[in-house]
């Protein structure tokens, strides 16, 4: 006689999609004071690094053909994922779910020493994606630990970032993941002490990081040259502009972008009355709109133009046609494609595209 099941049993319900609320029943909820308009920051978006390594993807797939297989997403954004896997990329998450022989990117992240090695061994050809920011990063970690420095990494333990990093020189370097920590870490020899940092923090949180472990370690060494990216300084400099005047800031970027997380976080920290982070013009709550004059918009370093265009164009169904930008940098910095891929792209004659950046591409 067959028994029955007294477990129950959990069965999703299909999505309905949700009814959004029109202009005017917002307007009537919490009605506005003054005009309405969108502060558009600039510069935002697409980073050099960013660019040259979905651009990498993008060439490797015209050129050897699908399926291309990358180590992480190459970039931190639902949308870039999605369009480069619909054109034949699979993510993986380590190299040995790739097949013997087969073609391997390395994301804009950056790898370990151990990843290249077990590329290495199974055969894989490999282009190197990792932004170059991230290689002097890796390269400063390597020369200071080769110097018998103890590094204090500042950044977010887990992190593919500082994965990376951190494995250029594991046995010299401690990860500092907040001020909070800064307090409590001990180190070996106080007057042999560098930090470095992954590059797309809070600059305020990472000088904060700093200036606790100088007063423990007044002998504490600064890197060369900044570590924090110029496209994260620039679009947190751009929104701290915005904060003070937005009754609400949108930031377009991924849940996993550390600087579109750091980009919400400083937009209240300066000033503005509520932020919120969105994939998607789809993932806007109008209720948000209730009461508010004055919208700050930008994106994260790793976001296409199209996603804020879909948010501008959602922003103007409710009101906010008027879209003034707020300029704070002008950025023109190019990266070079790849070694590997540009010797590919010479063979075959392709001068379409060989650098990386700012203005170097049409907004998709």
């Amino acid at each position: 006689m067959p028994t029955t099941s007294t477990v129950p049993v959990s069965l999703p319900l299909p999505s309905v999609p949700r009814r959004r609320r029109s202009r005017e029943e917002v307007e009537a909820a919490v009605p506005v004071e003054g005009p309405k308009r969108v502060l558009l920051a600039a510069p935002r978006g697409y980073c050099a690094g960013v660019d040259r390594a979905v651009i990498a993807v993008e060439k490797a797939l015209e050129h050897y053909g699908p399926p291309v297989y990358v180590r992480k997403q190459i970039v931190h954004n639902l949308h870039v994922v999605s369009t480069l896997e619909e054109r034949g990329a699979i993510f993986v998450d380590e190299t040995d779910e790739a097949p013997e022989g087969a073609l391997v990117i390395f994301s804009a992240h950056g790898v370990s020493p151990a990843v290249v090695r077990s590329a290495e061994q199974r055969g894989l050809r490999t282009i190197d994606a990792t932004c170059p920011l991230v290689t002097k990063v890796h390269r400063e970690a390597v020369r200071f630990a080769k110097d018998d420095y103890e590094i204090l990494l500042i950044g977010h333990e887990g992190h593919e970032e500082v994965e990376g990093t951190y494995g250029e020189a594991p046995e010299h370097t401690q990860i500092v993941n907040s001020p909070e920590e800064a307090d409590t870490i001990q180190v070996r020899d106080p007057d042999k002490l560098i930090w470095l940092s992954q590059t797309t923090l809070s600059v305020d949180e990472t000088m904060e990081t700093v200036r606790r472990l100088r007063e423990r370690f007044p002998n504490l060494q600064d890197p060369p040259s900044d570590d924090i990216c110029y496209a994260t300084s620039n679009r947190q400099a751009a929104i701290k502009k915005i904060a003070p005047q937005a009754d609400l800031v949108i930031v377009v970027g991924s849940a996993n972008s550390s600087n579109s997380v750091r980009l919400v976080e400083v937009a209240l920290e300066y000033g503005a009355k509520a932020s919120h982070r969105v994939d998607f013009a789809s993932q806007v709550d109008e209720s948000w709109f209730e009461g508010v004059a004055t919208v700050g918009v930008t994106s994260g370093a790793s976001v296409p133009e199209v996603l804020v265009r879909d948010v501008l164009s959602l922003l103007a169904d409710y009101g906010y046609g008027q879209v003034d930008e707020v300029v704070t940098a002008e950025e023109d910095i190019l990266f070079s494609l790849p070694k590997e891929l540009r010797a590919t792209l010479k063979e075959k004659g392709d001068s379409s595209r060989g650098l990386g950046g700012r203005g170097a591409r049409p907004a998709r």
